[in-house]
């Protein structure tokens, strides 16, 4: 997936752009503008929550992806950009509740026209969904609930794909990997001695490039949230509601 131009990201300072709910409104209004390049790039970045929920509604691998790609086509050429109100809420319940109205309206048959023909908004590769789709335990949480978990996942992830963009233009991106699995919360000192050692350098100076690390993590999962919320106020109450859903 492409990542945001450094422009486009927040600052060092936790500053953030003026994206969040602008791209969706002008989407809307203008098939072909960079907004609507926005849109999809949201699109492509969150398409699994929506297959998942899908999923777990009782369609079958094929349909669920059908029904996804059809969605995100039919998100924008059916003008449904043009009736959200960020007022009312957020991206992600915005996104869903189209989808849950989609899935009630029975348009397999205009997903399934679609089939093997034609350029899809968001290309989704059957056999890895399937694999993420298999390998989650066994719950008993409505499929709302669960579309949540999926959403707070893309989100940490896409976190953390900017932050690996961001270290590989800096040419550290041996750094990246070795620090990565410390953001998980690893302190252990004796971590930082190993990787201290085979990078040449200090364990005092590891401890003080994760602690930068993990806060340019925060930065980044803050700013992909801001994408998803028209009011930067909410960006907190957005953040406590999706670290909620990622501990059950």
């Amino acid at each position: 997936m492409s990542q945001p131009a450094l422009a486009d990201r927040p600052s060092a300072s936790g500053t953030f752009p003026t994206t969040h709910w602008s791209a969706i409104l002008a989407a809307g209004q203008d098939v072909g503008t960079r907004a609507d390049s926005a849109l999809a790039e949201l699109c492509r970045t969150y398409w699994y929550p929506l297959y998942a929920f899908a999923r777990c509604k009782g369609r079958q691998p094929a349909d669920a992806q059908d029904l996804t790609q059809g969605f995100f086509t039919h998100l924008i050429e059916a003008g449904l950009v043009r009736k959200a109100d960020p007022r009312k809420g957020r991206f992600r319940s915005f996104l869903l509740g189209c989808f849950t109205t989609f899935l009630a309206s029975e348009a397999r048959s205009t997903a399934a026209e679609k089939r093997g023909g034609g350029a899809h908004l968001v290309p989704i590769d059957l056999e890895r969904a399937e694999r993420c789709f298999a390998a989650e335990p066994s719950s008993t949480a409505t499929p709302e609930r669960l579309f949540d978990l999926h959403w707070a996942v893309a989100v940490l992830n896409s976190a953390m794909a900017l932050l690996e963009t961001e270290f590989d233009e800096s040419g550290r991106a041996a750094l990246f990997q070795e620090l990565m699995p410390t953001l998980e919360g690893d302190n252990d000192l004796q971590t930082y001695d190993q990787i201290a050692q085979r990078l040449g350098t200090t364990a005092g100076t590891i401890k003080v490039t994760v602690h930068r690390l993990r806060q340019r993590y925060r930065e980044l999962i803050r700013f992909v949230v801001s994408q998803t919320v028209n009011d930067p106020m909410d960006v907190e109450a957005e953040l406590a509601h999706l670290m909620a859903a990622l501990r059950g």
